[in-house]
């Protein structure tokens, strides 16, 4: 468990690194135009990166509907999983049926 832990630390050493060299290279300043002549000016790697960050939060809330309807399913199969076990239990615990006496048949 503990190398594990210590691979993960190292993988988001490594993707911290990586995204630090990308800021420290791509400084220059970008102009993004808008619809009625907007303008917005900031680094590049902020545009960049506020993309990345705007991509990722779409995608997560993208995946949380069926997360959440499977979630709701899980919860209804355990509730019928439980009362048939219930059920179980119940016939398991029943009387055996009145069986009828046998009735010699006539020759």
């Amino acid at each position: 468990m503990a190398f594990l832990r210590l691979l993960t630390l190292v993988g988001w050493t490594a993707v911290f690194v990586v995204l630090l060299l990308f800021a420290v290279k791509n400084t220059d300043p970008v102009t993004l135009r808008f619809h009625f002549d907007q303008a917005w000016h900031a680094p590049l790697v902020f545009v960049v990166l506020v993309s990345v960050a705007a991509g990722t939060v779409l995608g997560v809330v993208a995946c949380l509907a069926p997360l959440l309807r499977q979630r709701r399913e899980i919860v209804a199969l355990r509730k019928e999983l439980a009362v048939r076990e219930r059920e179980k239990a119940t016939l398991a615990t029943a009387p055996p049926p009145a069986t009828l006496p046998d009735v010699p048949s006539l020759p």
